[in-house]
């Protein structure tokens, strides 16, 4: 695994975390504070699954993309997660693509930044 970027160890380890409180967030959001039911636990156990396989794919692939492209990965990664999490509230398709987009756009233009003033 590449020790530069995000792709270190520590966020590797950091995966099964960020997976299932991904994952318990979704399933809570959608029950909206009703009784737990076996749909609920399965829409936590696909999110958690998804959301660890796509952030080790994004770990393992972005650092051999240029710094514009990696920053892009993650902001599409960060957004599209966000977009999810927003579409189970109930909101309307366009309002939840809209925050995505902005969420997303936030976060490449973060992560561009931390690329190109850390990069050599």
């Amino acid at each position: 695994m590449a020790t530069r970027g995000l792709g270190s160890d520590a966020a590797v380890k950091l995966t099964p975390v960020l997976a299932l409180v991904y994952g318990y967030w979704a399933a809570a959001i959608q029950r909206s504070g009703g009784p737990i039911t076996a749909g609920n636990v399965w829409l936590g156990i696909v999110s958690t699954v998804a959301f660890a396989a796509v952030y080790l794919a994004v770990l393992k692939l972005a650092p051999r993309l240029p710094r514009e492209a990696r920053a892009l990965a993650w902001g599409a990664f960060a957004g599209i997660a966000f977009g999810y999490l927003y579409s189970l509230t109930g909101e309307s398709v366009l309002r939840s693509a809209g925050n995505a987009g902005l969420f997303g756009a936030a976060v490449a233009c973060a992560a561009f930044y931390r690329f190109y003033t850390t990069e050599d």
